[in-house]
């Protein structure tokens, strides 16, 4: 094995994960006011209304999907009566719409956050780096996907491969012969999203891993109107 699979399919794995426990524990430890999406709805509303539902959906399954087909064996899904074919076009299937509505989200938030001056204003270098270093591995795998799993014929059966290639990852033992064959696109797509895991906790994403469990039960936000004494503009006269 060349001195650049090792570092891409043995060092880079192994980095990655580093970088995202630390630097999560980190963020959280000394940056909790700063762990958000830091919203821009105030911004523009139209747009990120229909576009942020769409992304978030898309990728919530399209994660779902990247779970089941990396971590549950080939042989478990066989023992339920599962076949490769019927696996492999349910995958195909759902997979493709989940890209779908990812890509057509993602497109709409970019264009509000390039388009919209209030928007792009607010946008900083980091969620410049963000955006391309996400958009990177979604683009790569819809490709991926296209070429090998929709066009390709019969696929790509990637769990003989690169699932096999991941649960050898935390077992300390990684099979990195395994990727040699694996397609150029998959390759990428792997590469990228290691990339992303490496700078996660220093971006806005942290806010993926926080949930609302307190909002239902948190106290009332009341608003009340200054008293004109000590109001920052006078209070103007007549009507």
């Amino acid at each position: 094995m060349s001195l650049v699979e090792m570092l891409l399919w043995v060092a880079l794995p192994y980095v990655s994960i580093v970088l995202l426990v630390t630097g999560l524990v980190w963020r959280y430890r000394t940056d909790q006011f700063g762990w958000t999406s830091r919203s821009s709805e105030w911004n523009e509303s139209a747009l990120l209304r229909w576009s942020s539902p769409m992304f978030h959906l898309g990728i919530l399954c399209v994660a779902a999907g990247h779970v089941v087909g990396l971590a549950i064996p080939e042989s478990w899904t066989g023992a339920l009566g599962v076949s490769e074919q019927m696996y492999h076009l349910g995958a195909t299937v759902l997979g493709s719409l989940a890209a779908l509505a990812t890509l057509i989200g993602l497109g709409g938030l970019l264009y509000r956050r390039i388009v919209v001056k209030s928007v792009r204003l607010a946008t900083t270098r980091m969620d410049i780096v963000t955006y391309v270093l996400m958009c990177i591995p979604i683009i790569l795998g819809t490709i991926a996907t296209v070429s090998t799993q929709v066009l390709g014929d019969p696929g790509y059966n990637y769990r003989e491969t690169i699932s096999v290639w991941f649960r050898s990852i935390p077992t300390f033992n990684p099979q990195l012969e395994l990727m040699a064959t694996v397609p150029l696109a998959f390759q990428l797509h792997i590469v990228a999203g290691m990339l992303l895991f490496c700078v996660w906790p220093f971006t806005r994403l942290v806010h993926v891993l926080s949930a609302p469990i307190g909002y239902p039960t948190r106290p009332y936000v009341v608003y009340r109107s200054r008293k004109g004494e000590v109001a920052a503009t006078p209070k103007p006269r007549g009507w």
